[in-house]
């Protein structure tokens, strides 16, 4: 039989007082009269005082230090109660026990009533009676794994929503052999499980892509084109960041190669070409390749203030072949193009590096490159995009609470949104199913083999730019 025992109570807490022990130990000392409605209370309690409970996955005191100020764990607090507690059965009287139980208040910072009972009680940690299984077994740690090494080791976030289709595509190339079992509980792991199965250690080690690298430079460009910069929360697809990365190496002087790339600020859908040298013949070229390869249509083009960009001859092909609107970024304001200047380290620097590229021989390659991660980024990598910000509270304004979609790939999100024709869709879904992720990761790695292995020009030679064009009509121009 179930007994709730209530009681009806009317409180006044009285002013308490704080000693120099208990400010160092984080306790509050604003405590002021406080005046408790009568109310219809079951075990009532004044105030929780599980508040400074320390989590047992958080490491307080490092690997081998202890910082003096940050708060005491379980184990520290255990031993430090031992040291008391026969002094606490010795003591004469109610008034030397209060004053060790103040004493004890102010350096563990537990409740009163919680340092009485385990004074009076047993200090050792009870054991489980019964522990916790595993639920996950080696098929589904085998399974996370291959699907991990197949996507470039995202991260749990990004990886853990895509487990199951994931599985399915490689269970049909031949890379994974899962029973329907396996694949329910692809379905039912939670981002920290995941996590604890792919370290970052380990992805680190492994993958393809190594985050570093440097912005690239910005110039001053003074013209009538609006500055401006696309909302974070823009839903329709066609708003394209656009940046030029610089494979210069060490010395920016001569010809070298550039990378275009253009991202789509509401899918996060990413364009990359090769293009040699700046002028405005490459750089033409550039963006007919992309114009021409985009499954959707281009809505705005959002430079930075470079002269590459913002010159006559591309706001006219602009103009006449793309026509969208233009806008560009604020000189000095990288940020406002920070959806492109995030992918120029992911999918950009990450597999290309720092290094020199110079010829023509070079530019080929690295397009063919692109042409692999086109395919690998767009069709199969999970992206993370912010869905939505809320302030935390009303008297910390500045502190904002970001929330995100669920990570898919940026074909999944132009299907959602409805930005491809159905044409395009199915043509686009054809060239997933029947492309091997693993494969393709391989053919990446190999890529990049070689390109790192290809010389640079000798000193003084001079390489012909329109050996570089896509569209044989433009070497004439």
């Amino acid at each position: 039989m179930r007994i709730k025992l209530t009681c009806r109570c009317s409180i006044r807490i009285g002013l308490r007082f704080t000693t120099i022990a208990s400010v160092v130990a984080g306790a509050r000392t604003d405590y002021t009269p406080v005046e408790v409605e009568e109310v219809d209370i079951a075990f009532y309690q004044i105030k929780c005082y599980r508040g400074m409970i320390v989590h047992s996955k958080e490491n307080v005191t490092g690997v081998n230090e202890m910082a003096e100020t940050d708060p005491m764990t379980v184990d520290e607090r255990r031993k430090y109660l031992h040291k008391i507690r026969l002094r606490y059965w010795r003591a004469e009287g109610r008034k030397e026990r209060s004053r060790l139980l103040d004493e004890a208040q102010a350096v563990t910072g537990l409740h009163r009533k919680s340092l009485i009972r385990l004074l009076n009680g047993e200090l050792g940690r009870k054991r489980r009676k019964r522990e916790r299984g595993k639920r996950y077994g080696p098929e589904v740690d085998a399974a996370i794994a291959v699907i991990a090494r197949s996507l470039d080791y995202p991260c749990a976030e990004r990886l853990q929503p895509n487990l199951v289709w994931m599985a399915r595509h490689l269970q049909a190339h031949g890379e994974l052999l899962l029973s329907e079992t396996t694949l329910e509980l692809l379905g039912k792991i939670s981002i920290s499980s995941v996590r604890r199965r792919l370290p970052a250690s380990q992805r680190a080690a492994q993958r393809l892509a190594h985050r570093v690298g440097r912005p690239a430079p910005t110039s001053s460009v003074k013209s009538f084109i609006p500055m401006r910069r696309i909302a974070w929360e823009e839903r329709q697809p066609g708003h394209l960041e656009v940046d030029l990365v610089h494979h210069c190496g060490l010395s920016s002087q001569g010809q070298y190669v550039h990378t275009l790339q253009l991202v789509d600020v509401a899918s996060g859908w990413s364009e990359c070409v090769a293009v040699l040298g700046r002028s405005w013949l490459v750089m033409q070229d550039g963006f007919e390749r992309i114009r021409q390869r985009l499954p959707f249509a281009i809505r705005e083009l959002h430079p930075d203030n470079g002269s590459e960009f913002l010159n006559a001859h591309l706001l006219r092909y602009w103009k006449d072949k793309v026509k969208a609107d233009v806008s560009r970024s604020r000189p000095f304001h990288k940020n406002d193009n920070r959806f492109v200047e995030e992918n120029n380290f992911s999918l950009v620097r990450a597999y290309v590096g720092y290094g020199r590229l110079d010829t023509v021989e070079q530019t080929h390659l690295l397009n063919q490159l692109y042409d692999k991660l086109w395919l690998y980024h767009n069709f199969f990598q999970p992206v993370l995009r912010l869905q939505e910000k809320r302030i935390r509270s009303e008297q910390t304004p500045a502190k904002v609470k970001r929330m995100y979609a669920p990570a898919i790939p940026p074909l999944e999100r132009l299907i959602q949104a409805g930005a491809l024709s159905p044409e395009k869709q199915a043509a686009c879904l054809a060239l997933r199913e029947q492309t091997n992720p693993m494969r393709l990761r391989e053919e990446i790695q190999a890529l990049v083999d070689r390109l790192a292995h290809l010389p640079c020009a000798p000193e003084g030679q001079v390489e012909d730019v329109r050996l570089t064009l896509q569209q044989p009509e433009h070497s004439h121009v």
